[in-house]
């Protein structure tokens, strides 16, 4: 199996949320949940932008639907959703 280069827009924006979720996975993983489920937010956000700010073939893999505002739309439901939680769940005694 060999891998290329991304053939669009899309796929470059596609690894790089790709890179920010994999981050985040990591800050959780080492302890520092809050910044990790903001970094894996932040790198939604950036999906919904590029899916809405590309066309139809140039956003490539970040096109899951037919049209292109139920993918921004529900992409940046889940961004600001993972965002404000990690901001708003209060620490825990221990």
């Amino acid at each position: 199996m060999t891998f290329g280069r991304p053939e669009t827009v899309g796929g470059v924006v596609y690894l790089g949320v790709l890179g920010a979720v994999g981050a985040g996975l990591a800050m959780v993983a080492v302890g520092s949940w809050r910044t990790g489920v903001v970094w894996m937010g932040a790198g939604l956000l950036v999906a919904a932008t590029g899916r809405l700010v590309l066309g139809d073939y140039a956003s490539g893999m970040l096109r899951v639907r037919r049209r292109r505002w139920v993918d921004g739309l529900l992409l940046t439901v889940a961004g600001v959703a993972m965002i404000l939680l990690a901001i708003t769940i209060p620490d825990q005694p221990g």
